[in-house]
């Protein structure tokens, strides 16, 4: 199996990275990675993270060993220090933490509604019951996925997002593209706090939904600037953790302004 994350590169000009959240995949930002090559005039890279996607899997699944995944991709796309990384979520985390431990690789660093500290991750217990309930051996079809999960996770849109990882193998059964069985023992992992014995100095651009949780008012004054003390923090207005599919447009501007400055 492949050890180099799965991706797609589009566009020409300067490099943006975008690294996906939790249960996520690349295809969750494709409609804004194809915008921001077309419309911004970026090499925009959307990358799928271990154990998600089509990218390969793995028994381990950390912050460090993310980066380092990272690292490997841009070193196979030979990309130099201009180039700009955005994580939303899980994937913000990532970019935290390879900002941190890498910084000489990036021109500057975007983070998606989420903050270096902590995270408790009971809020995704549901969700993860919601994914472990459906009887993948004697599933026919969608939509009785769907129906085994809706105990567990009555929010349609919810339930869609994560049905984006169902998918039929050749055989006709189905399978989930994340690593399930890793991701469920490693969540107190996907929650920790991003820590660092130096900052990063280089230019950071934090955004937060103003119907979330993720980014607090503390998180401005403190976890913020104590590891990016060249960061900004915009609001979203109406959106909630899931901005860029609420907002495209708002978060197509703040990106393409902030990545060109």
């Amino acid at each position: 199996m492949s050890s180099l994350l799965h991706y797609l590169d589009q566009g020409q000009g300067q490099p943006l990275v975008i690294l996906h959240g939790l249960f996520g995949t690349l295809d969750n930002w494709q409609t804004l990675a194809r915008r921001w090559a077309t419309e911004a005039g970026l090499r925009v890279i959307s990358v799928d993270l271990r154990n998600h996607g089509r990218s390969f899997q793995s028994p381990e699944h950390s912050y460090d060993l993310m980066a380092q995944d990272v690292l490997a991709l841009f070193d196979h796309l030979q990309l130099g220090p201009y180039t700009s990384l955005l994580g939303h979520s899980m994937g913000g985390k990532v970019a935290m933490r390879f900002a941190l431990d890498y910084p000489d690789r990036l021109a500057n660093l975007l983070v998606m509604d989420i903050a270096p500290r902590f995270s408790d991750m009971q809020h995704q217990d549901d969700i993860l019951a919601g994914l472990q309930a459906v009887p993948l051996t004697t599933l026919e079809n969608r939509q009785q996925a769907d129906e085994a999960m809706t105990v567990h996770i009555p929010q349609l849109g919810v339930r869609q997002f994560l049905l984006k990882n169902l998918y039929r193998r050749d055989d006709n059964s189905f399978a989930w593209r994340i690593n399930l069985e890793t991701l469920a023992t490693s969540m107190a992992a996907v929650g920790e706090e991003t820590t660092a014995a130096q900052p990063f100095l280089k230019p950071a651009l934090f955004v937060r939904g103003g119907k979330s949780n993720y980014i607090t008012a503390e998180d401005k004054l403190h976890s913020i600037p104590a590891l990016f003390p060249n960061s900004q923090v915009e609001t979203v207005v109406d959106a909630g953790h899931w901005l860029h599919a609420e907002k495209p447009e708002e978060v197509f501007q703040l990106v393409k302004a902030f990545v060109q400055q």
